[in-house]
């Protein structure tokens, strides 16, 4: 597994689908986690299995820097997207953004904007009548974001509130 490493050189920033060249399809994990982007290591068979299997439950966009001509460092990941399919039976087939992440030192730099606007172009592209993500209430600045690309606060607008239902409650439902 790559670790992520300091950039030197912000010549371009590429939004790409991992491609079948990388072992298991996972670059270098801009949080420092070798890879792991949930917090259990046992997880981790499960990230590859189910984002690069044969019938994948979820695709990811990652945003890279660009080595300049010449140089012979390989691109370095600073961000990504993770995304899914969904179905609204009000609105029909929609996609939904699970995860977006920039290092730190890299916001602000239209990267974030870049991945929202790859995955508005596969959303339409796949016939999607909608576009939808989830901010916890104190990322203001996300929150901002997303509102500035065009984004509607459903909580605001239409009262939608989440909910889950987790482990016990999960298994309880289901009778195990």
């Amino acid at each position: 597994m790559l670790f992520a490493r300091p950039c030197r050189t912000r010549v371009g920033v590429v939004v790409l689908v991992p491609d079948g060249g990388d072992p298991d399809g996972f670059r270098a994990d801009p949080r420092g986690q070798r890879g792991r982007l949930w917090r259990h290591p046992e997880a981790d068979s499960a990230l590859r299995a189910d984002g690069f299997g044969e019938n994948p439950l979820y695709h990811c966009l990652v945003a890279e820097i660009l080595p300049g001509p010449g140089e012979l460092q390989e691109p370095c990941v600073v961000g990504y997207g993770l995304y899914y399919f969904i179905y609204s039976t009000w609105k029909g087939r929609s996609i939904y953004l699970e995860d977006i992440y920039v290092m730190p030192e890299y916001r602000g730099q239209g990267i974030g904007s870049k991945i929202i606007k790859t995955v508005a172009k596969v959303a339409l592209d796949q016939g999607c009548s909608q576009f939808r993500l989830a901010v916890l209430d104190w990322n203001k600045t996300a929150m901002d974001l997303y509102k500035a690309l065009g984004a509607q606060d459903l909580t605001e607008a239409e009262g939608w509130h989440s909910f889950c239902f987790k482990g016990e409650a999960m298994r309880e439902l289901a009778g195990r």
